[in-house]
């Protein structure tokens, strides 16, 4: 007696978790693809960093608050910094997320953007405004490259879903 079932994809989410539960190695190929998908955003995120914003933005300094050093910004150390990961958390916001792990990096992105101080003022001035929310240079870039990912990652995702029906007819 043969047996029907069906694959419903809700999201992207959905779709990676599910996928690892039904094979662990398709998972792991899917993400392989999906990362292969984002290079282009990646390197639209590290492109981005091409020299120091501020003067002596590249020297490390301590925090006022707690004593706590912080390591300067570099532009090298920056481009590093940039890196992708998988979220299918139940409350993530994306799936794939593009982030700056460098501290220098991610400080220069953000400062400001919730109340203004010393270091938002002074990268205003050099021509780095942020508004609330937003970051100033990888927010932007990675936007921009994100049409083409859109419509790469649903191939893969309608791929997937082939492969999966095929396995499981």
């Amino acid at each position: 007696m043969p047996v029907n079932s069906t694959v419903e994809v809700v999201g992207l989410k959905q779709t990676i978790n599910g996928l690892g539960k039904i094979d662990k190695q398709l998972q792991k190929d899917f993400k392989s693809d999906a990362t292969q998908i984002a290079q282009p955003a990646i390197n639209a995120g590290k492109a981005v960093y091409t020299k120091v914003p501020i003067s002596n933005f590249a020297n490390d300094w301590t925090q006022r608050k707690d004593g706590r050093r912080i390591k300067g910004f570099s532009v090298d150390k920056a481009k590093s910094g940039v890196k992708m990961r998988f979220d299918t958390r139940r409350n993530a916001v994306g799936v794939i997320l593009i982030e700056q792990k460098d501290q220098g990096a991610a400080i220069f992105e953000v400062a400001g953007r919730r109340t203004s101080n010393r270091l938002d003022d002074s990268l205003r001035i050099a021509g780095y405004p942020v508004s609330a929310g937003r970051t100033r240079l990888i927010g932007p870039a990675v936007y921009k490259a994100r049409r083409g990912i859109e419509a790469e990652m649903l191939k893969v995702i309608k791929t997937t879903i082939a492969t999966v029906q095929k396995e499981i007819n």
